[in-house]
């Protein structure tokens, strides 16, 4: 069997027609869902972009002993074992972070293709000062950032000048000159919809017709109330915008895949790495981001629940209620293709779901940012069994062992404690308040205990290191700044 994964970044779940979303047009990937086994209880793991893409290619829960970093040369990745198996294998990418700047995170693969131009990626020069499109306050480094985008795509002409129709092109390309190839493992990694948000405008004029305001592209990460209403609806907009253009590719390269008769002997896999508050909880962003320095937030559901869905051959459609995360992805694939999977693999294979031999591979699912830093940082972990949401920051917190963390886009900066919720632990009950809106811990001391224990547990098992997790293992109901 073949297998194509592809991964677009900062795909909210809840924008999907097939996740109940009734406003924003997702046709194709809403047709894939219904072909395909759809995980409604997936929840992301290593948080946010590079760990993530860790989790994904080593089939490791790599928060517990990593950070933003490079992949480096010891770490057993999917690209190799499935090319020491015979398999061809191929990355096309236009998310920079996980290739610029020595990251490494092609090693294995036999081929690669990286789109350049995305975010902050230093590729052109001109023109030297293009215009921003809003007030430089309400941006995240609009003179860096914001205006290296502008230049890198200055001289877009038409819709297959954007970033995700690059990306999908070439993946099409690539599967129409290897047709002969098989089998394959193509991983196909787009940027969109993360920010800078600036699709065609006719996709704009889909959710926000008629806007004449600013265009807050590349929003501050931060409390949302630098935003009027009027920006705020139109940032939600431009980002609904570009959750179309990527249904539209990727859309684009099911239709080819299924002209070049590859349908029948290949899984597809379509998820993502995370989401972004877009005024829920107060925020816009995922985190808090100032020049000098950076802060986490909790990872509520808009931001930990993600879209998985895979289409196998044979098997029928349907959603399940099984927990899986980035992790589980590599056995998954290593086992249907025939592989043997790596001693190092800390996933779990949701084969057997696919096949419907099992409802559930895990009890618990957790999504968090690295723990490494002890008390240095408060770094929020989420921790679900599906009815009930522990967000736990840490048992201590100590501002003068401050760590310095390159999370998020890859500048280096200071953590702080700065948001204003960073308190204590939080407990929501998911049936009742799927807003996570109500802090019911005082009410349920003895599930957010039971919750802890069992999220304590899993760290040991997956081979923490005690520095790491002996900041996790007393549950603090009330914690100082």
């Amino acid at each position: 069997m073949n297998f194509i994964v592809i991964v677009s970044d900062t795909f909210r779940r809840d924008h999907l027609g097939c996740c109940g979303n009734d406003w924003i047009h997702t046709p194709n990937l809403d047709r894939l869902a219904a072909e395909s086994v759809v995980f409604d209880q997936a929840r992301t793991a290593s948080f946010p972009t590079v760990p993530n893409r860790r989790d994904v290619l080593t089939g490791r829960f790599t928060f517990t002993y990593c950070d933003w970093a490079p992949l480096p040369p010891d770490e057993v990745v999917i690209a190799e074992v499935m090319g020491k198996a015979g398999y061809t294998t191929m990355m096309i990418l236009d998310t920079p972070h996980i290739v610029a700047h020595g990251y490494n995170f092609s090693r294995g693969f036999q081929g690669w293709e990286w789109i350049r131009g995305q975010e902050h990626d230093e590729w052109r020069t001109s023109p030297k000062d293009p215009p921003l499109p809003c007030a430089p306050e309400k941006l995240r480094r609009p003179f860096t950032t914001v205006k290296q985008y502008l230049r890198n795509v200055s001289d877009r002409k038409s819709e297959e000048d954007y970033f995700a129709p690059r990306t999908m092109r070439s993946a099409m390309r690539w599967l129409e000159e290897n047709r002969d190839s098989q089998p394959f493992f193509l991983y196909v990694d787009t940027f969109d919809p993360h920010e800078p948000w600036d699709p065609p405008q006719w996709y704009v004029d889909l959710y926000d017709p008629g806007y004449e305001g600013e265009e807050v592209i590349y929003p501050n990460y931060a409390p949302c109330d630098y935003l009027s209403e009027a920006e705020l609806k139109h940032a939600r907009a431009l980002y609904a915008g570009e959750v179309t253009l990527v249904d539209t590719w990727v859309g684009r390269l099911l239709d080819r895949v299924d002209e070049l008769g590859l349908r029948d002997d290949t899984m597809v896999i379509f998820t993502t790495d995370h989401g972004f508050y877009h005024g829920e909880h107060g925020l816009m962003g995922k985190s808090i981001i100032a020049e000098e320095f950076s802060c986490a937030v909790p990872l509520y559901d808009e931001v930990a629940r993600i879209p998985l869905m895979i289409r196998m051959p044979g098997v029928e459609p349907r959603r399940v209620d099984a927990f899986a995360q980035p992790p589980d992805l590599m056995p998954t694939i290593l086992e249907l293709a025939g592989v043997e999977t790596p001693e190092t693999v800390q996933g779990t294979s949701l084969a057997p779901v696919l096949r419907g031999e099992k409802e559930q591979i895990r009890s618990l699912a957790l999504t968090s940012s690295s723990i490494i830093y002890g008390v240095g940082a408060r770094r929020f972990t989420s921790i679900t069994d599906g009815e009930w949401t522990l967000i736990y920051p840490g048992a201590r917190f100590d501002p003068g062992q401050a760590a310095v963390t390159a999370i998020v886009d890859s500048i280096r900066r200071i953590e702080k404690a700065a948001y204003p919720g960073a308190g204590g632990p939080e407990l929501y009950h998911l049936p009742s308040d799927p807003g996570q809106t109500k802090n019911v811990l005082a009410e349920h001391p003895d599930v957010a205990a039971r919750l802890h224990e069992q999220h304590v547990r899993v760290l040991e098992d997956l081979g923490t290191p005690e520095e790491y997790l002996e900041n996790r293992r007393a549950l603090v109901t009330e914690q100082s700044e």
